[in-house]
């Protein structure tokens, strides 16, 4: 298949390997922040192909891992009113509020289901015209846009029991928050294809400016991502930080332009607490004012007060960069996918998930 077959050819990816062998000659530290990149990079051991001097470090890519604890106990509380319908992807089912997740609360009665899109939940609201249903939005730029036009729409048709609980967050506020740590060691950057996809390119812009690294928008296949950390390497060797494109077969410089006006017609940037990187400043996605009647936190007139996360879990250092799972004492004893402790262990794009499905119970050398 054009575009896809291409980009998964092994003998392909063994002389981009190759070609990274030939032109490092120093140690480097590279991260890629997208959940669905660090699940291709594990399960076909593309860290391992790696020369020793090339670390991959994983990053914050995982929205669900990253949404805070008090989103998730907000939403519990809502699944527990009777009147209530809650409704959320599959994998935030099991991630961990402050005292057990929405399973837990499916199980002890509270209506909770599984959608495919909050376009579906507007659907239920439609049909459930006696009860509240209330959509968990969780997701990066990528998701933004569907959750944006579930809201147009429930204000366009006059919908008046629908309501989101927005967790939606954007990338570029955590990139600059890991380079602005006092115990960052990244030095360049993977950036995710889809999210630019959406947004483009030129929002990195000034973070490679400002910090001098390489940000390289990646795709998701074998051959993207190793053409993207060969891409980085050579920035890296001849002492360039620009931004590059890799992923050009998909994203636009200027990205999707009707789906970024949707977003800026109903979301406003806002600060917002990230599980392992605190509050960030205009990292979150709320409703704007003609759409808060729809903001269902409002509607119910919840608060979110923040909760500690499990000192036994070390997620948060693994969402930073600055742990690979394994090294988690945790990972794969007292935190598995059916007993996670944090939200990288459960959800579909989670770091932790990815290295116990792959049978990754050590850190491979470039972690080191």
């Amino acid at each position: 298949m054009k575009f896809v077959d291409e980009f998964r050819d092994a003998a392909a990816v063994r002389t981009v390997i190759d070609s990274i062998r030939a032109s490092t000659t120093r140690p480097w530290t590279i991260m890629e922040v997208c959940g669905g990149q660090t699940h291709t990079i594990v399960r076909y051991g593309l860290d391992e192909l790696l020369p020793d001097q090339i670390s991959l470090v994983h990053g914050p890519g995982c929205p669900v891992c990253v949404t805070p604890i008090e989103m998730i106990d907000a939403a519990i509380t809502l699944a527990r009113r009777r009147e209530v319908t809650l409704c959320s992807f599959g994998d935030m089912l099991r991630v961990p509020g402050s005292s057990g997740d929405l399973f837990d609360a499916r199980a002890a009665g509270a209506e909770v289901r599984i959608v495919y899109s909050p376009l579906d939940a507007l659907e239920l609201a439609g049909l459930l015209t006696g009860r509240e249903v209330v959509f968990l939005g969780v997701g990066f730029e990528t998701t933004a846009p569907t959750t944006a036009m579930a809201v147009h729409q429930a204000a366009t048709l006059k919908i008046p029991n629908f309501s989101i609980i927005s967790a939606h967050v954007r990338v570029p506020p955590a990139i600059a928050a890991i380079l602005a740590s006092p115990d960052n060691r990244v030095q360049s950057f993977l950036a995710a294809g889809h999210v630019c996809t959406v947004m483009g390119v030129e929002e990195y812009r000034p973070i490679v400016d400002k910090f001098r690294v390489p940000i390289v928008v990646t795709g998701f296949e074998q051959v993207d991502l190793v053409q993207g950390v060969a891409m980085c390497v050579r920035q890296l060797e001849e002492g360039r930080a620009e931004l590059e494109n890799q992923y050009a077969r998909s994203v636009r410089s200027e990205g999707n332009l009707a789906a970024k006006k949707l977003i800026e017609e109903v979301f406003v940037p806002v600060d917002r607490r990230w599980r392992g990187l605190d509050t960030l400043r205009n990292s979150g996605l709320a409703l704007r004012e003609p759409y808060a009647a729809f903001d269902a936190l409002r509607r119910f007139g919840l608060v979110p007060s923040s909760a500690p996360e499990r000192t036994e879990c070390r997620a948060g250092e693994v969402l930073r960069g600055l742990l690979k799972p394994p090294e988690c004492p945790a990972f794969g004893k007292s935190c598995t996918p059916e007993h996670p402790l944090g939200a990288p262990m459960v959800s579909s794009e989670g770091a932790c998930a990815a290295y116990l499905r792959s049978g990754r119970f050590a850190a491979s050398p470039q972690s080191k």
